[in-house]
């Protein structure tokens, strides 16, 4: 059934203000609740209305809040206090302040608990309106939260998290990796080529209806995400494995390469899309739903292990990361990359190559499980030549013999995700 676009912008507004009390109030993460069907009412182009303006209210809550402080006595119910930011930042951001506040007050006058708020939110916002968006492009970027602040600060100092914070705040650019001509497809999109080969979008819009989808020239992928397996250098024929590989974008860098690429992962659903790229593009790997730990084959020439992780580097595509996590569960997450690291390795045939990578900014998930797997298997090497890939920079290799790319790396082009990337050989 086609669902009717809201031409009112209630519906999306209401589905973000959902989404935010999901992420802020209980901790959720977006796609979780995206996958609970917070959405699923709406129609496509609502639905990603609504993901945007959750999206923008979240890297803009501290400078939301610091317009709304001086408007307002004493911090009303967290309902209304998300519907404000949610119509600051639209105001602040250039959106027409009498529809947004119309909107807003519509929404809060609506809910049983938040009806008495409906003066309130229109008086402030119409304040917001006459005031806000000259104070907005001077307001601090957001930080992050002490949680996690604290252990990014001692790692990698305050100058260099301020600068990740002010790449946070931005809505990030859309990445295609190409499957072979980079200048051909940057020209045919409107895009430009980064230093790596990827291809970065100047404007955002409907994927699948840029030149060149249909006939697989290209998928989506984070250009610090296609690093890895560019470091790996898959040569045609080779046995090559695919650990964690949902959503698929590095299976499809391998297959293209030629390799014979098995992709394993524990999540069924995430393995459907990269079926369907599989499809798209004409490229051919085999795909297999299982507990990485669990799967056994072995004699690879090559494996590809991007291991669960923190996804801290992913932070400025997935601002609700901060929302939703405490860093409590990190431990384990440690503990599993060292089994993962240790099981991948046994799979290599001797003088296989094994690259370890995690889109984190925690060394406990990069440079130190290298340093411990180095330590922990003799005759193991670094190999810090195949680190040399295009638009690898000298400055990001790491002392362990390590790659580390982080968000403010490339900030004047729109930045990066953070990752860890190392490259280990097994004795021959």
């Amino acid at each position: 059934m086609e669902r009717k676009v809201d031409e009112t912008g209630l519906a999306p507004r209401k589905a973000a203000l959902r989404l935010l009390g999901g992420i802020i109030g209980e901790g959720r993460l977006l796609s979780e609740l995206i996958a609970g069907g917070t959405l699923d009412h709406l129609a496509n182009e609502d639905r990603a209305r609504a993901q945007r303006l959750a999206l923008m209210t979240l890297r803009s809550l501290s400078r939301a809040d610091a317009i709304l402080k001086p408007l307002l006595r004493k911090a009303p119910p967290l309902a209304v206090r998300n519907a404000l930011r949610l119509g600051v930042v639209e105001i602040c951001e250039g959106a027409a302040a009498h529809g947004v506040v119309n909107s807003i007050v519509a929404i809060v006058g609506k809910g049983k608990r938040t009806a008495s708020y409906r003066g309130l939110s229109n008086a402030v916002l119409r304040k917001v309106a006459e005031t806000g968006p000259a104070r907005w492009p001077d307001l601090p970027s957001q930080k992050l939260p002490r949680w996690l602040r604290g252990p990014l600060a001692e790692a990698w100092g305050n100058p260099a998290i301020a600068a990740m914070e002010r790449v946070f705040s931005q809505t990030p650019p859309i990445d295609l990796t190409p499957r072979e001509d980079a200048e051909a497809l940057a020209r045919d999109v409107g895009g430009t080529v980064l230093p790596s080969g990827s291809v970065r979008l100047g404007s955002t819009g409907q994927i699948s209806k840029l030149p060149g989808y249909a006939e697989g020239r290209f998928w989506v992928q984070d250009a610090a995400a296609a690093i890895p397996a560019r470091i790996l250098a898959a040569r045609p024929g080779e046995r090559v494995l695919d650990f964690c590989a949902a959503p698929g974008g590095k299976t499809l860098q391998l297959a293209a390469a030629g390799a014979d690429v098995t992709a394993v992962d524990i999540s069924s659903d995430r393995l459907e899309r990269l079926g369907e790229n599989l499809g798209r593009t004409g490229l051919v790997a085999r795909v297999i739903t299982s507990d990485a730990l669990e799967f056994t084959e072995a004699g690879f020439d090559a494996i590809l292990l991007d291991a669960p992780c923190s996804a801290t580097g992913t932070i400025r595509r997935h601002p609700d990361l901060p929302f939703a996590k405490d860093g409590a569960e990190f431990a384990g997450l440690f503990d599993l990359q060292a089994r993962l690291i240790d099981h991948a390795l046994g799979l290599l045939r001797p003088g296989g190559r094994l690259v370890y990578c995690t889109c984190s900014l925690l060394p406990d998930e990069g440079e130190v499980q290298v340093e411990e797997a180095l330590a922990r298997h003799p005759g193991l090497e670094a190999d810090t030549a195949a680190l040399t890939v295009p638009g690898v920079e000298t400055a990001w290799l790491s002392e362990e013999g390590g790659l580390r790319l982080r968000p403010d790396y490339w900030s004047d082009l729109g930045g990066m995700d953070g990752f860890h990337i190392a490259c280990l050989r097994k004795p021959a």
